[in-house]
Order: structure tokens, then sequence, then C-alpha cells
């Protein structure tokens, strides 16, 4: 499918690309992905996203804007407090690029919707804000086949992983799971939210713009996948590191002998 005169001067600078090209960018055009949560990582995603001409962008999320949240949550602005964070994003993202077409999903994912939003989708990036929605994203994604690209921050520190056990390594192994790393959420008062810890506003804008990278790289084909891998930010010490990851044939999702047999 030929770009049109807009888009070819829009995406110029992918364009010239050799790794992207007019015919990756209507790879970008044709892709849709799934954004859980429109807030610190989901800000900075979804504009980039809607930036680089990804053609449908979803947005799952039940929450409203409010004054804390602006600190980072650069997709709302203070016009929009008090607004559903689905209709604040969808608008600053039709901005950005009128050709992205939103899809608004106003309401919290859960067991009982959740393979149904998803299986609407070629990849899914999950900037939600705790454990049990992760586990319940990577879960759906594992039984659908699809590519996860999950963040998370706290404070000065944040990560981001690539999570396809669809897939096979270059030794034909699968890659891991979410669970192969974590295998059951902790407990609910053992990990403080941002409103208990803090969070730097821009540490948010650093993860979920390198979360934004890895969706592309995952649609184009391009470069090396982030998964099999762990990326770790130190904002404190402007440290990065990446530690590899393997599958865990003991995990109850993904390994030899399952346990997890379908979500609940």
């Amino acid at each position: 499918m030929s770009l049109t005169d807009d888009e070819l001067e829009r995406y110029a600078r992918h364009i010239v690309l050799k790794e992207v090209g007019g015919a990756g960018q209507a790879k970008l055009r044709a892709a849709r992905v799934l954004v859980v949560g429109a807030g610190g990582l989901g800000a900075p995603l979804l504009m980039y996203l809607a930036a680089a001409g990804v053609g449908t962008l979803g947005i799952v999320d039940d929450d409203t804007v409010s004054l804390s949240n602006l600190q980072r949550q650069i997709v709302h602005d203070t016009a929009a407090l008090g607004r559903s964070k689905t209709e604040s994003a969808a608008e600053s993202l039709q901005r950005i690029n009128p050709s992205s077409r939103i899809i608004q999903h106003k309401e919290r994912l859960t067991a009982a919707n959740a393979r149904a939003l998803i299986a609407g989708y070629d990849i899914v990036a999950d900037g939600s804000d705790n454990f049990a929605t992760r586990f319940l994203v990577n879960d759906v994604c594992f039984f659908e086949k699809k590519t996860l690209v999950s963040g998370a921050v706290a404070q000065f520190d944040g990560q981001v992983a690539v999570f396809k056990p669809h897939a096979l390594t270059a030794s034909g192994e699968h890659y891991p799971c979410y669970r192969c790393l974590y295998p059951e959420p902790p407990p609910a008062d053992a990990v403080p939210n941002c409103a208990e810890a803090g969070i730097l506003g821009a540490l948010a804008g650093v993860i979920g713009t390198l979360q934004a990278v890895e969706v592309l790289k995952e649609i184009l084909g391009i470069g090396t996948s982030l998964a099999g891998r762990l990326l770790l930010y130190d904002g404190l010490s402007a440290r990065i590191r990446t530690v590899s990851l393997k599958a865990d044939p003991a995990c109850a999702l993904c390994g030899a002998q399952p346990t997890i047999k379908d979500v609940s």
C-alpha cells in the first residue's frame, strides 16, 4: 500500500532510515497496538507511537485526570482535570497525528474482559501501576500469543522487558514470560505505589519512551529484540544495564508442566 504525499513528508525522517523505509512505514500504519494505562508510562508511549504513525492505538484506562498526575503524565494537561484519561489522551494524540485511529476502552482490565480486548491487537504495551494487572496482561498475552512490551518505574529506577514466549530463540528454546521473572505477585502491601513512595516525573518519560522504541522495533522487525533480556535504568547514577532472562522450565504458565490453564 503506497504512502500519501502527506505521509511521505510527515514520516520523512523514518523513510530515509534503511531499516524502515516506505515498507516499514506501511507496517507501522497497519499495526494495532494496545496500551494498558494512560498514566506515567502510557503517556509518552502513546505520544511517540502516534507520532511514529502506528495506525491503530487502543487505550485501556478507567481513571480520570487529577492534578497530581500532571507532574509526569504528559499526554494530559491542566484543562483535562476531571476528564476521562482515555478521552484526554485521545484528543492529544489526534492533535499529534490525525491519521492514527484511537480506540478508547474506558474500563478497568479484568479477567472478564482482558482476552476480548487483547485479542484485537498485534502488540500489547503494559504501562499499568499494579502487579495484579501486570500478571493478568502477561497471562492473557501468553494465551493469545501476543508480544508484550512491559515497563515499570519506582522513585528513580525503571525497567523494560519484552515477553514473547510464543516465539523461539536462535537456539530453538522459547523466550521467557513475565512469570519466569516474577512467578507470583507480591503481597499487596509489600511494594509501595507512586503515591506512597514518590517518583521523579521525567523517569516515567525515559521508561515509556524506551517501551515505544521496543514496540516500534517489534513491528518493524529490526534490531535485536529485548526479549530474553531485562533492561534496568538507574536514574540517580545514570546507568543502564541489561541482564539475561531464561525461560523457567518450572514456570506455572509457560513451563513444561503448567498449572495455569486459563485466565480467571
